[in-house]
């Protein structure tokens, strides 16, 4: 029997942490062969990715339990203070963004959980099975915060050769992780604001993939980026409520919040999903304060005249 990678990176976090192995264990008994064939692929990429860094997966393990830990510690204090434990810019890049050894450990422990945490894997089925109905339509790609670069990568797959394709991200950590993973070719990556970043173009697709709550005005940040979608073009962002992390600034305390920042940005929702982060009702995760993963494909609401 071939063993695959996933079983072995969740047998190793049950063997440093049983509880937390139990509950990923869980998930993957209710996973498909659709999921685990992706997650093949993924972590094949991944792991020759590790080799080129003079890294294996055992380190990438060590700082996804660190990351938990860091999620453990920072939900016992939102629930107990009902607020996240950073409120500005400042105070998230002196404690992450601007140390460079918590942002790789950070950033490879959120790489194990695009297929570790149901709810992430499940956003990334709930965009990439409404991708090619508008992939051919797309011209002007802009992602804007690409993490670890699984959702470019896979856009780059998807759209047409004739397609551009542009990055814009604040961390250097994250670019340098997304061109591994999505290759050089056809993506222009840019190290900037996207406040200050300009285009020639109107773009037909923008990705957000949870970006709002790093930011201390999320209105802003799509009003922002509504400016820059073609008159036709459509907006997919994700964002979570009530989940508190070390980079975390702005608080959103339900999914009705998120859809009332959407329309007040001056967009339209043409379909969305939320998904708890845990296995519970959705009366329980709102009274236990659970965190939700919300996702929206969104349109510009057409000016009103008169």
């Amino acid at each position: 029997m071939i063993t695959r990678t996933i079983d072995t990176i969740v047998s190793r976090i049950a063997g440093q942490d049983p509880l937390h192995g139990k509950r990923l264990k869980k998930h993957l008994a209710r996973c498909d062969d659709r999921y685990f064939a992706l997650a093949e692929a993924f972590f094949q990429k991944y792991e020759a990715i590790l080799r080129q860094e003079g890294k294996d997966i055992d380190y990438a393990i060590d700082c996804y339990l660190r990351m938990v830990e860091d999620v453990n510690a920072e939900t016992v204090e939102f629930l107990h203070t009902g607020r996240y434990s950073s409120s500005s810019w400042e105070e998230v890049n002196a404690r992450v963004y601007g140390r460079p050894e918590t942002m790789q450990y950070y950033m490879h422990g959120l790489i194990l959980s695009q297929f570790l945490w149901r709810h992430h894997y499940d956003m990334f089925d709930y965009f990439s099975a409404a991708l090619p109905a508008s992939a051919g339509g797309v011209r002007h790609y802009l992602e804007v915060g690409v993490g670890h670069g699984f959702y470019l990568s896979h856009v780059l797959g998807a759209l047409s050769p004739e397609a551009t394709l542009t990055a814009v991200d604040v961390s250097e950590t994250s670019l340098a992780l997304s061109r591994r993973f999505a290759g050089e070719d056809r993506i222009d990556y840019r190290l900037q604001d996207i406040f200050t970043f300009e285009s020639p173009r109107k773009f037909d697709l923008i990705v957000l993939g949870e970006v709002l709550e790093h930011v201390e005005r999320p209105q802003a940040l799509l009003e922002r980026l509504g400016g820059l979608l073609a008159d036709n073009g459509v907006l997919f962002f994700t964002t979570p409520a009530n989940a508190p992390a070390i980079d975390h600034l702005y608080l959103f305390h339900n999914v009705e919040e998120i859809r009332a920042l959407a329309r007040a940005a001056g967009f339209r929702i043409l379909s969305e999903k939320a998904l708890p982060a845990e296995d519970v009702s959705w009366d329980k995760a709102e009274r236990l304060k659970v965190a939700v993963l919300f996702g929206a494909f969104l349109t510009k609401q057409p000016e009103r005249h008169g």
